[in-house]
């Protein structure tokens, strides 16, 4: 069973949409899973036609349309393998005792929210995955999305994927002059989703 995972998309406050790579990915997995901060409910409705299966949970970004469609917390069993979803899990000190606390019956928590990717197992063997954000990098090198399999109750081949940054409408206006988009080769030149971080 093959995973998508991502988390704080921020349509269409970061991206007009979802990157043409990701919507790939969805169409290639069993189950997509969606970690909160959609912002409209659009990207909800196009997830949810566009995939075999989707989990998803809202954000603290996320209105009253979004939130009247998707938990908190969700809480799905996927081949044996015990997940819960969440966008808020904390800070980062001190998360895998707390995580070990509020998810005791959960073999893996997906959450967002800090648009950092996460992959930690807490003392009580709970895998912890934060797959950053696919639209808005904040300080990280790239955007990011994870991918993952369970297999007989287990989870492995987690990736994470990196994808450029979207390039936003003012990046491809001419400030004066001399400015042109070859000035700017990393905004236009694509990263290997590939390649494993």
């Amino acid at each position: 069973m093959r995973l998508l995972i991502m988390s704080d998309t921020h349509v269409p406050a970061r991206a007009k949409d979802l990157p043409p790579l990701l919507w790939d990915e969805v169409a290639a997995a069993d189950v997509v899973i969606h970690a909160g901060d959609w912002v409209t409910a659009r990207l909800v409705d196009e997830l949810a036609e566009r995939s075999a299966r989707l989990v998803g949970v809202y954000g603290n970004n996320d209105g009253p349309e979004v939130r009247e469609r998707l938990p908190e917390v969700a809480r799905v069993t996927l081949d044996g393998l015990r997940i819960a979803v969440v966008h808020e899990t904390g800070g980062k000190a001190g998360r895998e005792i707390r995580a070990d606390q509020d998810y005791p019956d959960t073999d893996l928590l997906i959450f967002g929210h800090s648009h950092i990717p996460w992959d930690t197992t807490s003392p009580a063997g709970l895998r912890l995955l934060n797959p950053g954000s696919p639209t808005d990098r904040r300080r990280q090198p790239a955007c990011t999305y994870l991918t993952a399999v369970i297999a007989d109750g287990q989870l492995t081949d987690v990736r994470l994927h990196e994808l450029p940054p979207p390039v936003r409408a003012d990046q491809l206006r001419p400030r004066g002059r001399t400015a042109s988009l070859a000035a700017h080769p990393s905004q236009i030149v694509p990263v290997d989703p590939r390649r494993r971080s």
